[in-house]
């Protein structure tokens, strides 16, 4: 009997990952647009954030959207409008953070529990959400580095770190908008020790002459470089374009 409830379990869990295996080719053929929920967290339990939180819209987020249609119409990908943003009401409780040790069991469980918290946190918006941020706020003034944000594409969910306050909006989005295009399977393209951009493909301008300085980010990449030692944060998603590479990984090149 317990042979075949094994048996039971596994096959759902191999129908699960087909399924969404499936899901994944679909929506990386861009027939239709997709839509994203956000989900903002007081992630310090302060008020001072839980009063910020309130005055967000969805408003605060078109610029993303915009952002997303005029990079999609530089590939000629044919939709209007590829991504949809709706914001989603505020979530009480927060996501489990990602391993430290960065192993491969701890990241398989931590990948786990990231989507049970998922399922059992997404309140309803308008459409059906095809990927779910979570936007853990932050306030600035207790708060003074970010932690690492995180994104998965399997169940497209991601775990984003931000900071409480109209003075980081702009930056706020480019954190997100990165984030999302990880649930896409776009790839980190800077260096993990010393967070500068990747020769060629975190260059958003890779053949400009002379390379230095660069005038914007590649998104993946995460800075404008100024030089072979230095690269600046961008101020908004205006200071970023998504290059060549990633535009591949995410399916709008062959």
């Amino acid at each position: 009997m317990w042979r075949k409830f094994r048996i039971i379990i596994l096959l759902l869990i191999l129908a699960t990952a087909l399924q969404e295996l499936w899901l994944d080719k679909a929506d990386l053929a861009w027939k239709h647009n997709l839509y994203v929920a956000v989900y903002p967290i007081n992630a310090d339990g302060r008020e001072e954030v839980s009063a910020y939180l309130r005055t967000l819209s969805r408003e605060d987020f078109e610029p993303m959207a915009e952002y997303f249609a005029e990079e999609a119409e530089s590939y000629k990908l044919g939709l209007r409008r590829p991504i949809e943003v709706q914001l989603g009401a505020v979530v009480n409780e927060l996501p489990p953070e990602p391993p430290r040790n960065g192993s491969i069991l701890s990241t398989m469980l931590w990948s786990l529990k990231f989507r049970w918290f998922a399922w059992q946190n997404s309140p309803k918006v308008n459409i059906k959400p095809d990927i779910r941020l979570y936007l853990l706020y932050h306030d600035p003034n207790t708060t003074s580095m970010l932690g690492h944000s995180t994104a998965l594409n399997k169940g497209r969910i991601g775990r984003v770190n931000l900071f409480a306050s109209a003075a980081y909006a702009k930056k706020n989005l480019v954190v997100t908008a990165h984030e999302l295009l990880h649930t896409l399977n776009a790839t980190d393209k800077y260096d993990l020790h010393n967070n500068l951009p990747i020769y060629p493909d975190g260059y958003a301008e890779p053949h400009k002459m002379p390379l230095y300085p660069q005038n914007f980010a590649e998104l993946m990449g995460g800075r404008v470089p100024q030089s072979t030692a230095e690269a600046d944060i961008p101020k908004s998603l205006r200071h970023t374009l998504i290059g060549e590479q990633t535009a591949r990984e995410i399916g709008w090149l062959e």
